[in-house]
């Protein structure tokens, strides 16, 4: 037999950022409970609004099967002794399983190999009625909540005080204790706009009798509600609502019952940059913003609210009242901002710490200034603007504008910059420097940009691990792995030729690092140059390539990610071929072989007249033949047209390891052979260590 199954409970407004993340956690405990109890089930349906959270689960078995239970004891001979009395072994198995010591000799059973104490019997499977408390409460404790927090004379604690909870299940109320609250079939309705409790009549009309008490219990349909409206309204003021997905999410988690409505605020407020006003009303007031068909920021607001009001007009000029004075406050931070230079404003930075021990932020900006000047020659941009850009990288972090609105960083800059009269390609490096932000994000556009953002990311990454606080699990307080990451992404994407070891060793100068120091200069080189390639498994695994092609190239050790990179992709391309296999096991083979005979000696040179089968003269000829076609494509970094030439090779190899024994009795022949199989692999090796593509055996 199945039923429905419903809980919900009932809370103070729940964090909006987290309601989401929190209802999908509740779900999943409860159906991993009711997985673990070997319970079947329907449709699972999850609901998550302001002050609940539910589960609705159809067809629930109402009983967990029945189950055949072998339990098997000691081998006769240990179970009796000579004259057939039990021993203390029998005893306690006949104890552990409730029979009696006299009945043992009828519970004898053989398991394929010898004779033991065996026990079969059938468990009657749990009433699920009789599991819910414990599934519930085990998916309760286990949410994702950083600080839980009590209420009242209660010693419970969760993310919200729990006022109500609902448990219905095969067309029964059921009484449970969750967080310190008996669960009934009464739940409530919007806060405004209903009154009273509401008798649940069943789970499947649970969403519809909170929807008649103005709560749209479906976050999705919360937040299609919201998109729509917002939408509508935007184009009605011949406008696109720019709708952050984030944003979405949270507003959709603090309304019940969301209704959108447009307001506008004064014109002369665009005279402050959009990005000013855009975080004000985003971060303070939860609104969306409109622009015109140039994507120019308009002078209107979409709220939301969540009450269907009456008399929408008050609610709208309420808003209107709302975000004026921080609308001013913006305009007021930025004229005053503007009349003190980002370089005045460079005094100021000495008195901000970037991190104790690496000194302050002034210091940090010095460093990444002669590093910056140090990778130009790279990355193709004017030292000078390399420098300047770097000296006024972190100024705008002590302005008005910024301490009010911290996502501004780089953006405020940039325009004040301008205003200071500094060059746009500096002023365009200070919003630059941040880029990539995120996965997908893009990267910096200038050649100057490009480098002081390299020099800033590479300044964090050798400090940190000088100080020995490297990321270690998932702690990684100063972002080093979104800052590896994007040193990558800007140096493969922007080609930019750039040796890391070099770069690495440049900003380690920067920090004077004692030479008593538990790290040795060449140590922490080596330290943050591993930690950023490392970087790479995760990007090839999202391009699908396998860790074995990643493994064939970082066996080099190079230090060139626009190079590792070339060959990752050579590589990874040559894997799909159906010659790859069998060079790649012959290659494992040949180096297994160099390796057992040679060890780290240099083989002798090929003598072309002590080739005495015709398979390792044609080999010998082949190999000759091909270096000298794939040499200068080696030095055009053209890998995949030197491993499509190399492909080639397949036959011969094969022929040659059929027909020719490389460890002939002749020493010199030996030898001789030994030298061809190291030109064979030297032609691999240049571009990666195909071995490591051979399966494992």
């Amino acid at each position: 037999m199945s039923a429905d199954f419903l809980v919900e409970l009932g809370t103070e407004e729940l964090p909006p950022k987290a309601l989401l993340a929190l209802s999908k956690a509740f779900t999943a405990g409860i159906v991993d409970g009711f997985k673990a109890a070997n319970l079947g089930f329907g449709d699972v349906v999850a609901y998550a609004a302001p002050r609940r959270l539910a589960v609705v689960i159809k067809n629930l078995d109402t009983q967990a099967p029945s189950a055949d239970i072998v339990a098997w004891g000691p081998p006769v001979k240990v179970a009796f002794d000579a004259e057939g009395q039990p021993t203390r072994a029998a005893e306690a198995f006949a104890n552990k399983n409730g029979i009696a010591v006299s009945e043992l000799s009828s519970y004898v059973d053989n398991d394929g190999q010898q004779d033991k104490l065996c026990i079969r019997r059938t468990e009657t499977g749990a009433l699920t009625r009789d599991l819910l408390g414990d599934v519930i409460n085990s998916s309760l404790a286990a949410l994702p909540i950083p600080k839980r927090m009590r209420w009242g004379s209660s010693k419970e604690e969760f993310v919200r005080p729990v006022q109500w909870a609902v448990l219905l299940f095969n067309g029964e109320t059921c009484k449970e204790n969750l967080l310190g609250i008996t669960s009934s079939n009464l739940s409530r309705g919007h806060r405004f706009h209903s009154s009273g409790e509401i008798a649940i009549e069943s789970p499947q009309t649970y969403a519809d009798q909170l929807y008649k008490a103005h709560v749209i219990a479906d976050f999705a349909t919360r937040r299609d509600i919201i998109r729509t409206g917002v939408e509508s309204l935007a184009a009605g003021l011949n406008g696109t609502a720019v709708i952050d997905e984030d944003l979405l999410d949270e507003v959709s988690g603090l309304n019940e019952w969301p209704v959108p409505l447009m307001g506008r605020f004064d014109e002369h407020f665009l005279d402050v940059p959009a990005q000013a006003l855009i975080s004000s009303m985003k971060e303070h007031q939860k609104y969306f913003h409109v622009v015109d068909s140039n994507n120019k920021l308009m002078s209107a607001f979409i709220t939301v609210a969540n009450i269907e009001s009456k008399d929408p007009g008050q609610v709208i000029s309420g808003n209107e009242r709302v975000i004026r004075p921080r609308l001013a406050d913006a305009a007021f931070f930025y004229s005053n901002d503007k009349k003190t230079s980002l370089e005045s404003r460079r005094e100021s930075l000495k008195q901000v710490v970037f991190q104790a021990k690496l000194g302050s932020v002034y210091d940090k900006t010095e460093r990444v200034a002669a590093l910056a000047e140090t990778l130009a020659a790279d990355t193709g941009a004017d030292v000078g603007f390399a420098r300047r850009a770097a000296q006024l990288s972190k100024s705008d972090l002590v302005t008005d504008m910024v301490g009010e609105f911290d996502d501004l960083q780089g953006t405020m800059g940039r325009d004040y910059a301008l205003n200071d009269g500094e060059p746009a390609e500096v002023a365009e490096a200070l919003l630059e420097q941040y880029l990539p932000r995120f996965a997908g994000d893009t990267i910096p556009s200038t050649a100057t940009g490009a480098t002081l953002a390299l020099a800033d990311r590479l300044d964090s990454l050798v400090g940190i691990f000088s100080i020995g606080q490297q990321p270690s699990g998932s702690r990684d307080p100063f972002a080093l792995r979104r800052a590896s990451l994007g040193i990558l992404r800007i140096i493969i994407e922007r080609k930019i030729d750039l040796d890391l070891r070099s770069a690495i060793s440049a900003a380690a100068m920067q920090f004077n690092i004692p030479k008593d120091a538990k790290t040795s200069q060449e140590e922490l080189q080596e330290q943050v140059l591993t930690y950023i390639l490392e970087r790479f498994k995760a990007w090839y695994k999202e391009e699908d390539i396998s860790t074995e092609v990643f493994a064939s190239v970082a066996s080099l050790e190079l230090a060139n990610p626009l190079d590792i990179n070339a060959r990752v992709q050579a590589v990874h391309q040559f894997s799909l071929l159906p010659d790859a296999v069998a060079l790649a096991a012959a290659n494992k083979r040949v180096s297994n072989i160099l390796a057992k005979q040679l060890g780290e000696k240099a083989p002798a040179a090929l003598n072309n007249s002590l080739l005495e089968e015709a398979a390792e003269q044609r080999l010998a000829a082949e190999i000759d033949s091909l270096t000298k076609v794939v040499t200068p494509l080696y030095k055009q970094r053209d890998y995949n047209a030197v491993l499509t030439k190399l492909a080639l090779l397949r036959e011969p190899v094969d022929a040659f390891f059929d027909e020719v024994m490389v460890m002939a009795d002749d020493e010199s022949v030996r030898n001789n052979r030994l030298a061809l199989l190291h030109s064979l692999r030297a032609l691999f090796i240049n571009v990666a260590d195909i071995s490591q593509l051979a399966p494992a055996k």
